[in-house]
């Protein structure tokens, strides 16, 4: 029994506390390195961002069309056409006088839609806030043939073709880069 006794450890409140702030230290610490490890393997699996052309592409051409759709799908949305006033009903006509036809109301004229052809429009092929993308974006089109340029804007860099045309060109030009894996858009420039 002597023997057992001199093997005892003593541990004092500080020795306690202080073995209990290491732990949960540690503990802490695993736990922020596996949220931040959870977070970059996610941020890798994520498909790449999609350019705001894109998201335009898929929107109909106008507001005309997205009205058309809405009424085309029926009252199941909740939302009812408006139902036009009744006209108050007029007396007979008269025996002498033959019937009027209606004449068809005129529609009212539609505000002309903005030529393709106005302006100067160039095609932005990415808009990134890593500069080194922004050069092997310039690089790989250069290599197929067209002429580039990267604008800095607001922590962005923004590689553009460099000769603004008419939309039109603009247009062709797309269809080819697109033809090369680029999923150029369309910009105004002054």
């Amino acid at each position: 029994m002597a023997a057992r006794d001199s093997q005892t450890v003593v541990l004092s409140r500080q020795a306690i506390l202080l073995v209990t702030a290491v732990g949960v230290g540690l503990l802490t610490l695993s736990y922020v390195l596996g949220v931040q490890v959870g977070k970059q393997s996610a941020a890798l699996r994520r498909p790449l961002s999609r350019d705001a052309g894109e998201e335009l592409e898929e929107l109909p051409a106008t507001m005309a069309d997205q009205l058309k759709a809405l009424e085309q799908s029926g009252s199941g949305t909740g939302f009812e056409k408006p139902q036009e006033p009744k006209a108050p009903e007029a007396a007979p006509p008269k025996a002498a006088e033959p019937p009027k036809a209606e004449v068809p109301k005129p529609e009212p004229k539609k505000p002309d839609a903005p030529r393709k052809d106005d302006g100067h429009w160039t095609l932005q092929l990415v808009s990134t806030p890593d500069a080194a993308e922004a050069r092997t974006v310039s690089g790989k089109a250069r290599a197929a043939g067209f002429k580039t340029e990267t604008v800095s804007e607001k922590g962005l860099y923004k590689v553009r073709l460099t000769s603004p045309t008419g939309r039109d060109a603009a247009d062709a030009s797309m269809q080819k880069l697109k033809s090369h894996g680029f999923k150029p858009f369309a910009i105004k420039v002054d």
